[in-house]
């Protein structure tokens, strides 16, 4: 039996790699560098287009026990970020380059498997074949042509954002601080500080400045997380500074006191050359991002060099196509993983990864394919995704409010307690359904 993985971001990197090392002759088809996706700027496998940052390391965190519980899958995405690492507080951070650098000689050194550069536009699987379709949120036009005719009416979109990337040696460092929020000394962050007057003028450029016209874009389907700043601007005139401009827990130096608002750079690479402006994501046009960038205070001759761009994600409405494996329900044959779920995240979409890998795994060694436990992490979101959801699905990330309630009153005590439950539950389950 081979396995095709089509796709080889986040997803389908650790479908490939788990199978491999265990002995699974696998396919990747990636269609980079002969076809590129709108964001992708490297043939890597798992390149990061959008932030840097995998989130929380703390358990007591949704997405430190997302990673908990990975790290005892033996997740090939997190050893490798975890080489890559660079200073970013209490988040998981990492050079970018070095990290994809990592995946891709990782994966290319696995005996059995055969990389092949190409599209697929559709799907044909033989009787002595599986096929996981992990081409995530940039999926080509031509394979989203046979998805949708494949899929019919229960197939979705939705659009998503990318901040710009600017120079350290550019920034005035005159006119900004350091530090992460709540740690003074921490020199992964750099704050540019606003006053109601530099704020009002910065909001002002934003509602005002002019975006790139996106075919079919709707904003009820934009995903909170990754809203275009100037959409949150146009929300109201404080939404910024209670939203990615709140200065909670930084607090300038040279007052002694929080600023009105922050505008906050959060370090891009291990060097410390690049820096990614948190929470811009934006689909403005180029000159207008640059004429409202070098508004911000200590940002007025700053050198840009990724700006922010918008694009379509593509997911599936997996609750009514998938079954509670990720198999799609008229094919058995035929798996999704990553984004294209509906998971949000980096992590989350390689934790599905893994959750498909070890059932395709299992089932080739003609064992049944099982759930991951209710009381993980893992779990309760791949749970939600393919069937504990309201309505039509809308992207969902690690968070505590998917897992099982517990009696608790204290909101820090009842998450240390469910992540030790998480952590023993999967443990256990490790026992009797190991790889």
């Amino acid at each position: 039996m081979i396995v095709h993985v089509v796709g080889a971001g986040l997803a389908g990197s650790e479908v490939v790699y788990q199978l491999a090392i265990r002995g699974i002759e696998v396919v990747l088809h990636e269609m980079r560098p002969i076809k590129m996706t709108e964001v992708h700027k490297t043939d890597l496998f798992a390149e990061l287009v959008c932030s840097n940052s995998l989130k929380s390391e703390d358990p007591v965190n949704a997405e430190g026990l997302l990673k908990k519980e990975m790290e005892l899958l033996g997740s090939l995405i997190l050893e490798e970020a975890y080489k890559a690492k660079i200073p970013a507080g209490k988040a998981l951070a990492v050079d970018r380059e070095r990290f994809s650098k990592g995946v891709t000689e990782r994966i290319k050194n696995c005996p059995g498997v055969s990389i092949i550069r190409e599209e697929i536009k559709s799907l044909t699987p033989s009787s002595d074949e599986i096929w996981v379709v992990a081409t995530g949120p940039a999926t080509s036009p031509s394979l989203t042509a046979f998805l949708k005719e494949l899929l019919g009416e229960h197939f979705l979109h939705f659009f998503d954002a990318v901040a710009p990337i600017v120079t350290y040696e550019t920034v005035n460092l005159s006119k900004v601080f350091f530090g992460d929020r709540f740690e003074k000394e921490s020199k992964d962050y750099i704050n540019c500080p606003l006053d109601k007057e530099d704020y009002e003028r910065l909001w002002k450029a934003l509602v005002e400045a002019e975006t790139i016209e996106i075919e079919d874009f709707d904003k009820k389907l934009l995903f909170e997380r990754c809203k275009p700043i100037e959409e949150i601007a146009k929300s109201g005139k404080d939404a910024l500074r209670f939203g990615p401009l709140r200065p909670t827990g930084l607090v300038d130096p040279r007052t002694g006191k929080e600023p009105y608002a922050v505008v906050q750079l959060r370090r891009d690479n291990m060097e410390g050359t690049l820096y990614n402006l948190v929470g811009f994501q934006t689909r403005l046009k180029w000159k207008e991002q640059k004429k409202v960038i070098r508004i911000i205070p200590g940002l007025e001759k700053v050198e840009i060099v990724r700006y922010g761009v918008m694009h379509r994600n593509i997911y599936i409405n997996s609750p009514k196509v998938l079954d509670p494996f990720m198999r799609l329900r008229k094919d058995k044959r035929i798996f999704f993983a990553g984004q294209i779920t509906g998971v949000e995240g980096y992590v989350e979409s390689a934790a599905s990864g893994i959750y498909v890998a070890y059932n395709i795994y299992r089932m080739l060694r003609g064992k049944e394919p099982v759930r991951f436990p209710r009381e993980t992490m893992l779990g309760s979101l791949f749970h939600y995704v393919i069937e504990g959801c309201v309505g039509d699905l809308k992207p969902m990330y690690a968070n505590f409010g998917l897992l099982p309630k517990i009696r608790v009153r204290d909101r820090f005590e009842r998450r240390r307690k469910l992540s030790e439950i998480a952590i023993k539950s999967l443990e256990n389950f490790l026992k009797e359904h190991p790889w």
